[in-house]
């Protein structure tokens, strides 16, 4: 059995970080893994192509985790109608209960309640609904129109409204940051890291980088959450991105506009990044989490991609005095530094300011003032005065923007580069 230990060694990372995802790592995962090495090798003698042994080999886990899930459900005491009314996803941190729909819904009448159920659940036409209900087809249809308009006011998380990139300004405006003598707040972000949306159905962003030379903006990028998806049977939403004036140092094989698709996951405890694809040179590249280092060096956050934290409180791994930040010296680290008021575009947000430092790249830093709402008022990017100066001239960042702000983090001196803002502050 020298070929199978072979591929079973090969894609064993893969398998891991498949049931570690969906388990949320643990005693259980190791069993679970152990499960699945073992029902490979009995079956081994059935597997017709050798070439399919990864997806082999994962379908058998996620079988083992569906089974697993069963078992923990069956456990429960849910009452019937609770899971008849409720979306049930599978994630990393097991089966989970999407909610805002429902208690949405337990705000409205019984009529709008009933209409709402019939069309969109039972996925009734407006005829079907009409014989149900006894009740003429147009009356269906205004009922129906009214029930939307009541659920979207009481929503709560209501759409942002057209999806125009007009709201951008080609200017970045002035800005002040102001170091406020309170301690930092707590707060749910559930943005995607570096992408800024939400990973939820309904979601519409637009963002923009700005030169901090010129203030001018660069690029831009429009993102729309825009239906459910599943990767490696793990539900989450599917965004769309486009990508304007990108330049080659993010790969996209297209200088001009650039076409993106994202699958992505927000959970209770975290919002990440599950699948992405894009196409270069003419041929479409697609990426997931079981990828390695293919897709976690680009899209991964957090250990084995578990993502950037919703619950965003201070940990006290960084410690911040004016330009200077000390702390945490391994890779990837993020953590709230501290409270400050930001005032751009006419308007004033009580902020906490995160620092990331090499989660978004090596020797990169950046600064990400989230207001109370979780949402991304400002975010500035620095680079360490070594970074890829033989693609930006030859020269340290200190001289080649020598006017530029400057960090110094762990005692390494930092450049501030551009900025980015998005259409929730216009």
């Amino acid at each position: 059995m020298a070929d199978f230990e072979d591929q079973l060694k090969a894609v064993y990372p893969s398998l891991e970080r498949y049931v570690k995802y969906r388990l949320d790592g643990g005693w259980d995962a190791e069993d679970l893994i152990q499960d699945v090495c073992l029902t490979a090798y009995l079956k081994y003698g059935q597997l017709q192509n050798q070439d399919s042994f990864k997806a082999w080999v994962i379908s058998i886990a996620r079988n083992r985790c569906r089974d697993y899930f069963r078992g923990k459900e069956a456990g429960r005491e849910v009452p019937l109608e609770d899971i008849a009314e409720s979306e049930l996803v599978y994630g990393r941190c097991g089966l989970m209960v999407l909610t805002p729909v429902e208690e949405t819904m337990e705000l409205l009448t019984n009529r709008d309640r009933e209409v709402l159920r019939l069309f969109y659940w039972q996925q009734l036409s407006l005829a079907e609904i009409a014989k149900k209900l006894s009740i003429p087809t147009g009356t269906v249809k205004s009922r129906l129109n009214a029930a939307r308009e009541r659920f979207r006011k009481q929503y709560p998380y209501p759409p942002k409204g057209e999806f125009i990139m007009t709201k951008l300004p080609k200017t970045l405006p002035e800005y002040t940051i102001e170091k406020l003598d309170q301690p930092p707040f707590s707060v749910k972000w559930e943005e995607l890291q570096g992408w800024l949306i939400v990973p939820r159905l309904g979601e519409k962003l637009s963002w923009g980088l700005y030169d901090w030379d010129s203030k001018k903006r660069t690029e831009y990028t429009e993102l729309e959450a825009v239906g459910k998806a599943e990767i490696h049977g793990i539900q989450g939403v599917e965004i769309a991105a486009v990508q304007y004036g990108a330049e080659d140092y993010y790969r996209t094989g297209c200088v001009d506009k650039m076409e993106r698709r994202f699958i992505a996951q927000l959970t209770d405890n975290h919002s990440r990044y599950l699948a992405e694809s894009h196409v270069e040179d003419g041929v479409r590249k697609c990426y997931t989490f079981l990828d390695g280092d293919e897709f976690l060096n680009n899209w991964g956050f957090g250990e084995d991609n578990c993502g950037n934290e919703v619950n965003l409180a201070p940990k006290g791994l960084l410690r911040r005095e004016g330009n200077t930040i000390t702390g945490h010296t391994g890779r990837e680290v993020v953590d709230a530094v501290g409270r400050y008021q930001v005032a751009i575009g006419g308007k004033i947000y009580d902020t906490v300011c995160v620092m990331d430092i090499q989660c978004f790249n090596d020797a990169v830093a950046s600064e990400q003032y989230i207001d109370r709402n979780g949402r991304t008022v400002l975010w500035r990017r620095f680079n360490r005065d070594d970074w890829a100066v033989d693609r930006f001239g030859g020269k340290p960042w200190s001289e080649k923007l020598p006017d530029n702000e400057r960090l110094t983090i762990n005692g390494q001196t930092f450049v501030h580069w551009y900025d980015c803002v998005s259409d929730y502050i216009f």
